[in-house]
């Protein structure tokens, strides 16, 4: 239980962070964060604890330069045994090259020892475009070289140049009220059969002017599982709590 309430506390934190007001009024308008909590807890004939938290911060330092932090965590329990844990985060800078096209840089770290990686660092540099900018559909697209080092849970490591494309389309109802489908493609250029696919559908429903409700379906690809014993496919659907700030 120690590391549960550890992984709570986590995701308190990072829900009270984004709804905070810890920035100045001129900052305010710079500074951006979203955050997502969901936790189930049941005992009886069956005990399962299940914790998911999300957060994205986003900081304009200027009108063409934007910062963007991700981190989250999963952990799942089932009567006394570890069924899922992953943890990630992300950091990721873009330049604004025309209302339309930018540059970025970004660099990472991820576990998740039950699809094999028990870590993995990466770092590179892309280029997106938004195809479509509102105001109520938008279209972004991404492609970027990544170099990528893992760690597996067999012992093994692997380093490799890895190409990423990836596509986000969003339908906004509302400012709040949203639906969004992404997929992401990942290609090792050292191993053509290595390859990763990722896939969210989500629907978000506003609750008040700070809280909404957030429904996704995510779909997890990987045609070359270290160790090899593992499946190749893992789905997922939450329901989130998503704090706005």
């Amino acid at each position: 239980m120690g590391k549960t309430k550890g992984l709570l506390c986590f995701a308190v934190c990072m829900a009270l962070a984004s709804a905070s007001p810890v920035f100045a009024a001129e900052e305010k308008k710079a500074f951006s964060d979203e955050g997502e909590l969901s936790y189930v807890q049941t005992s009886g004939n069956t005990e399962v604890t299940t914790l998911a938290a999300k957060n994205q911060a986003k900081y304009r330092f200027t009108e063409s330069i934007l910062g963007t932090w991700k981190a989250g965590a999963l952990y799942s329990k089932t009567s006394g045994t570890t069924t899922a844990e992953n943890y990630f985060t992300d950091l990721k800078l873009d330049y604004q090259n025309t209302a339309r096209l930018y540059s970025f840089v970004n660099a990472g770290w991820m576990r998740d020892r039950f699809t094999g990686v028990d870590e993995r660092l990466y770092g590179g540099l892309g280029e997106g475009c938004k195809f479509l900018d509102g105001p109520h559909n938008f279209l972004v697209g991404e492609v970027s070289l990544l170099y990528v080092s893992d760690r597996y849970v067999n012992d093994t490591r692997k380093s490799y140049l890895s190409g990423r494309a990836f596509a986000k389309y969003t339908y906004a109802f509302t400012e709040k009220d949203k639906f969004s489908q992404s997929v992401e493609y990942l290609h090792n250029f050292e191993d053509a059969k290595n390859y990763v696919v990722n896939s969210e559908t989500a629907v978000i429903a506003s609750l008040t002017s700070i809280f909404s409700l957030k429904s996704a379906y995510v779909v997890k690809y990987v045609n070359e599982p270290v160790p090899d014993t593992l499946k190749k496919t893992d789905s997922m659907l939450t329901v989130a709590l998503v704090v706005n700030y």
